[in-house]
């Protein structure tokens, strides 16, 4: 979305290369811009696991070179409150949330949101890699030009009134040259590693960060015909489709091929698993899932084309039925690991349509 005259855009900053340099292409534009440092964890400046006070150093240090404000904005509260009581919630119930997604929606492009327009901000901008255009008096949502890094996926439960609020300056840039333009104008985090995982998890192992907050229930792993071939430490640490941590060797009576997570069964507190890869059991060619869309009503009995998760390539599929704000996902092909809790996401060509939670 292009902007023709000077406005005030507040940056949300996070010390690394993309939202900074998110930040000087608008300054670089003669907008007025400051930047605003999220804090959305409290224990993330007591640990080594999430060190924001060297993302935020990091932040000062462009903000310094740029001659911009820099603002620190705790929103932990609302982060617990909105997000990470979600994600919790999600996990007893067996299932496998995104909080990133949740994140955008509730916290970057709203709490943050909300902020700016207090502090009289024009709009809001950060370093996704996505765009957004306006469609006669839609504001639609686009995928990042370079499709290696492209962040649609994580921003499809936004609004049309939050996106129309929104810029995403580096979304029409590939990832290397937004690395080289942070170098030449002497930013030190021109060559950071860019973030992954979960924030508030960091570089700790998933199993103990979970530990301290839900309790493990151990329970069997059964194939199945309900062969019992093994024990789980609790079927909050396992995904349909997890191949490692299983701890099953191969069988003398069986092909010697791995085996995968098919299904849970919360019931019996049981996991369920399979063998081989392309196992049947781990194809799925129809799904359900909560609805939102951003602009306008889901098309039903279109061709459409949708990811069930993050990398994916887009995979053809219809919306067959809707109910409320709960549909029925046809897809022309079976697609391989469908969990429940994770997004599956629409797109017709480069336009992301909106997308939902899986339930089955």
């Amino acid at each position: 979305m292009r902007i023709s005259s000077k406005k005030h855009i507040i940056v949300g900053m996070s010390g690394g290369v993309d939202s900074s340099v998110a930040a000087y292409l608008l300054k670089k534009a003669g907008h007025h811009v400051e930047g605003v440092f999220m804090k959305n964890w409290e224990g993330d400046d007591r640990d080594n696991y999430c060190p924001a006070a060297l993302d935020m150093a990091d932040a000062e240090s462009v903000a310094e070179r740029l001659h911009i404000d820099l603002h620190m904005v705790n929103f932990a509260n609302e982060y617990w409150e909105r997000v990470f009581a979600h994600f919790l919630d999600e996990y007893r119930a067996g299932r496998t949330p995104n909080p990133d997604i949740l994140c955008n929606k509730e916290i970057k492009f709203a709490a943050f949101l909300d902020y700016a327009r207090q502090r009289g901000a024009d709009f809001i901008a950060t370093g996704h890699y996505a765009r957004i255009s306006q469609h006669k008096a839609e504001t639609q949502l686009l995928k990042g030009l370079d499709d290696q890094k492209d962040q649609s996926y994580f921003l499809h439960a936004l609004s049309s009134d939050q996106l129309s609020q929104s810029l995403f300056p580096v979304g029409d840039l590939p990832k290397p040259i937004v690395r080289e333009i942070a170098k030449e104008q002497g930013f030190e985090n021109h060559n950071k590693k860019d973030s992954t995982g979960i924030c508030f998890i960091g570089e700790r192992k998933f199993k103990t960060f979970l530990n301290d907050y839900l309790p493990a229930k151990p329970g069997k792993i059964e194939t199945l015909e309900g062969e019992v071939i093994g024990t789980h430490d609790g079927l909050m640490f396992y995904t349909i489709g997890q191949r490692q941590g299983l701890q099953i060797g191969g069988r003398k009576d069986k092909a010697e091929l791995p085996w995968y997570v098919a299904e849970k069964d919360l019931v019996r507190n049981v996991l369920i698993v399979v063998q081989g890869i392309d196992h049947p059991a781990l194809l799925k060619q129809t799904l359900k899932a909560s609805l939102h869309w951003i602009n306008g009503a889901p098309p039903q009995g279109i061709a459409l084309a949708a990811k069930t998760r993050y990398r994916q390539s887009d995979q053809a599929c219809r919306i067959e039925s809707l109910s409320g704000t709960s549909c029925l996902v046809q897809f022309n092909e079976p697609q391989r690991a469908v969990t429940p809790g994770q997004s599956v996401v629409f797109y017709q060509g480069d336009i992301c349509l909106g997308g939902g939670i899986i339930d089955v």
